[in-house]
């Protein structure tokens, strides 16, 4: 995955992932202070783009892209639900472990998945962040 290379180049962690078939959303988190999420996105889209599109000769990406910084009192395990259970609320899946393309590098989805059922953040149950 050219997300993974970049983000290890350019010094991130994909905290989450789901690439949806219309869309895609990446929680990730800079891990030293040169880190620079203009340049991740950027290559990230280029990379993968560019693979993509010589194989079906068309663009992937739009331009642009849109982010938002998590405060300090969000729950980032709650965020990362939201974002996994993404193909659940558009009605590809039932359950988010059989939809082939989310992950989460640091940790595991049945962990996340479990904690998530037996406590839900009311805060990520009808709202959608801007990711």
């Amino acid at each position: 995955m050219e997300f993974r290379r970049t983000a290890q180049s350019e010094r991130f962690a994909i905290l989450a992932y789901c690439v949806m078939p219309d869309h895609a959303h990446f929680l990730v988190e800079g891990t030293s202070d040169s880190a620079n999420l203009k340049a991740f996105a950027k290559i990230a889209k280029q990379r993968s783009g560019g693979i993509f599109s010589r194989r079906h000769h068309r663009p992937l990406w739009q331009e642009g892209y849109y982010d938002r910084v998590l405060r300090a009192d969000e729950n980032v395990r709650a965020v990362v639900r939201y974002i996994l259970n993404n193909p659940v609320r558009k009605g590809l899946v039932v359950n988010p472990l059989e939809y082939p393309y989310l992950g989460s590098d640091p940790w595991s989805l049945n962990d996340l998945l479990d904690a998530g059922s037996k406590k839900q953040d009311p805060a990520y149950e009808e709202r959608q962040p801007r990711t």
